[in-house]
């Protein structure tokens, strides 16, 4: 029997999602189409009478804006947001800022899925070469994180995600769903997915599988030892979602040149 409901979110679309780039770390505001994700979000989950205690968001702008557009929505702006670095999306090292189709042409779609949505793969790292590093690691935003700037991932597999993601989880989110709360937690598709893993037990292999598409709630009914009770559910109009998760399975696929 469910005892406790948690909802993870990937943030609605960004610019970068639009242009089909590895986004990580760079700081980007959602596009038109990402408000609008978020705010349909908000108002569906009002309309099917969900009410938040508290929301967790990673410290990039896309993860908060996504929190505060889903609240404003339900009329639930009071709800406490609290932010850390350690739900911040897959760092993904030199690929940042690539376009995913060209690099399926360049190097094959399968590497690029390897990549993408492998579990233990690390991509390789970012160094100052790369014309995104001193925006990321100049960010005044790192100086609040419960580690050394210096000691901030330059590349991560999914497995590390998760890996830095478990402390927090344990100590800072836990004991709030066990306080009966629910809690939202707007973060970001390898977040997201890599607290599925944990929490579901997904195997390696099988998480390359699973896809969240952009501003689609997910909802997780959770036994008092926080395992979940029933499959998860992706909320809103089926049909849809089935189409949002093949766009997202898609970007990794070379396009032909015209």
């Amino acid at each position: 029997m469910s005892k406790y409901r948690l909802f993870l979110l990937r943030h609605g679309e960004g610019a970068w999602n639009k242009e089909n780039r590895f986004c990580s770390w760079v700081d980007q505001k959602l596009s038109e189409d990402g408000v609008k994700e978020a705010q349909d979000c908000g108002r569906l989950l009002k309309e099917q009478g969900y009410k938040f205690d508290l929301v967790f968001t990673s410290i990039l702008s896309r993860s908060i804006q996504t929190a505060w557009l889903v609240l404003e929505a339900m009329g639930q702006e009071w709800v406490p947001v609290v932010k850390s670095w350690r739900l911040n999306e897959r760092h993904y090292g030199s690929l940042i800022g690539l376009n995913r189709a060209e690099m399926a042409l360049q190097h094959g779609e399968e590497k690029v899925k390897l990549w993408r949505r492998s579990y233990a793969i690390t991509p390789p790292p970012i160094d100052e070469s790369h014309p995104h590093f001193l925006e990321i690691y100049n960010d005044r935003r790192y100086t609040t994180c419960d580690v050394l700037k210096e000691n901030l991932p330059r590349a991560e597999s999914l497995k590390e995600v998760l890996d830095r993601m478990l402390p927090y989880w344990n100590s800072t989110v836990v004991p709030e769903i066990r306080k009966g709360r629910t809690v939202l937690i707007s973060a970001h598709g390898n977040s997201c997915r890599a607290l599925l893993k944990h929490l579901e037990g997904i195997s390696d292999e099988d998480i390359a599988r699973v896809t969240l598409p952009t501003g689609i709630p997910v909802l997780l009914e959770l036994d008092e030892n926080l395992q979940p009770v029933e499959p998860r559910q992706l909320l809103g109009d089926q049909a849809k979602i089935q189409a949002a998760i093949k766009k997202v399975e898609d970007q990794g696929k070379a396009k032909p040149s015209t």
